[in-house]
């Protein structure tokens, strides 16, 4: 009530840079003002620059509190989530959406949609460029202007966006068993400080504290919730390509992986394990059954980790996605390279998108598994030895070195390939048969 309270006494003093009034009109099922265009100008505005609230069903003007018909309500809301994704490059994804009943001037409580819009750590662009909100108005930055927030926020954005709160989510939210796992008896404390230490939680602009998105993927059973995209998106193919639909069962395996990340990396290895072939052959009286797998499990576990660990989660629409074929696995994982890194420096340079859940992954154990022989205890290590173990592994078993590809400067994709027949090549007298793991 005492928010409510707040929010009616702003509305009647007025607009302001951090708040902004927006009457509905109707013209039969659709809205005819305000506009989609002027409305995605107003999100941006506010996310360049301090963060604010737009209050639908109040007069701009006049201030009086208009109410939205309560069968009307959802078409307001979904155009408030449609021009955030649609029209702001990049999409703005932590919008607070409420509806709320404020008393008019004669004391009836109708219905307004409340919209918070946080201060972002990029610079977004609307339909009518790049604006900023300055006063009670919402205007072009100036050139100068622009490329000063563009170089400060460059500074803050992918890089610590792990760090950034997630407005909508509460402590509550994150799972005892998940965060207590990193206790020590060096951060024996209440959970609020204890989760800011290790970067799952900061204060929001209210002192209040909040979960981050390091917290949400680390700590929470549904990260997806909050982030619509991350999960790995697993498939395993008959053969060596994606083959169309009129072709039938060309999928042996398909599962979408979700739950905190270091869960999805090893339901991710689970899954490349139970799909791949092996070669199984006994070697005589005394040496029993050995296994040449088609992919070494070790590279495969890095690779997983550096794709769940390095990938940029603030891009939309992205998931990572793990494509088994015959010949080759292919691990596609979204955003750009980190600090301007190239393909050909990844083996010799370190680089961290992500550094709270990097952190968090050196300090995470690897749970007992039946597919995988690593010599250290945790998901990362801080030697920055992860992509030459994946290149000089997967080439020792397969003969081939695996290959790096930048696509389009959004997604970079790892090719891991098969060890192939000749490497299952044994001695006649050997008894010696191919099958998949799951068989």
């Amino acid at each position: 009530m005492k928010g409510l309270n707040a929010l009616v006494e702003a509305v009647r003093v007025g607009e302001s840079t951090s708040l902004s009034c927006k009457e509905v009109r109707f013209a039969g099922s659709r809205i005819r003002s305000p506009s989609r265009n002027e409305l995605a100008d107003d999100f941006a505005a506010f996310a360049n620059t301090r963060g604010g609230i737009i209050v639908f069903g109040v007069h701009d003007e006049t201030r009086a509190i208009l109410g939205i018909p309560i069968e009307r309500l959802d078409l307001v809301v979904d155009l408030v989530r449609e021009l955030s994704l649609d029209l702001i490059d990049p999409p703005l994804l932590n919008i607070i959406l409420q509806r709320l009943r404020m008393p008019s001037e004669l004391g009836e409580l109708l219905p307004v949609v409340k919209v918070r819009v946080p201060r972002s750590p990029f610079v977004h662009r609307s339909p009518g460029g790049y604006m900023e909100r300055k006063g009670e108005s919402t205007r072009h930055m100036a050139t100068n202007q622009l490329a000063n927030l563009i170089w400060r926020r460059s500074q803050m954005s992918s890089e610590c966006y792990d760090s950034s709160i997630v407005p909508e989510a509460s402590l509550d939210d994150l799972v005892p068993s998940l965060w207590n796992r990193f206790r020590t008896t060096h951060l024996d404390e209440k959970r609020g400080g204890f989760l800011v230490k290790l970067g799952m939680a900061s204060q929001d602009e209210n002192g209040v504290t909040k979960p981050t998105i390091a917290g949400i993927l680390m700590a929470s059973e549904n990260p997806c919730r909050w982030l619509p995209n991350a999960f790995i998106q697993a498939v395993a193919y008959r053969g060596n390509s994606i083959r169309p639909s009129r072709w039938q069962n060309f999928q042996l395996d398909a599962k979408d992986l979700v739950g905190p990340v270091d869960r999805q990396i090893i339901d991710a290895c689970r899954f490349v394990f139970k799909n791949m072939r092996m070669a199984a052959y006994k070697g005589g009286r005394h040496l029993g059954r050995r296994d040449l797998p088609q992919f070494d499990m070790v590279a495969v576990f890095e690779a997983l980790v550096n794709a769940v660990a390095h990938r940029d989660y603030s891009v939309h629409g992205s998931k990572i996605r793990l494509r088994l074929f015959s010949d080759r696995l292919e691990i596609s994982t979204p955003g750009d390279l980190v600090n301007s890194m190239r393909i050909e420096s990844l083996r010799y340079l370190q680089a961290a998108r992500n550094s709270f859940l990097c952190s968090l992954l050196t300090k995470c154990k690897i749970p007992d598994n039946e597919w995988l022989t690593v010599e250290r205890k945790h998901f990362m290590e801080k030697r920055g030895e992860g992509v030459t173990i994946i290149l000089d592994e997967s080439e020792r078993l397969s003969g081939r070195a695996p290959e790096y590809r930048l696509i389009d400067n959004r997604e970079l994709k790892l090719t891991i390939f098969a060890a192939g027949e000749d490497a299952w090549s044994l001695p006649a007298h050997y008894d010696q048969k191919l099958v998949r793991n799951s068989d």
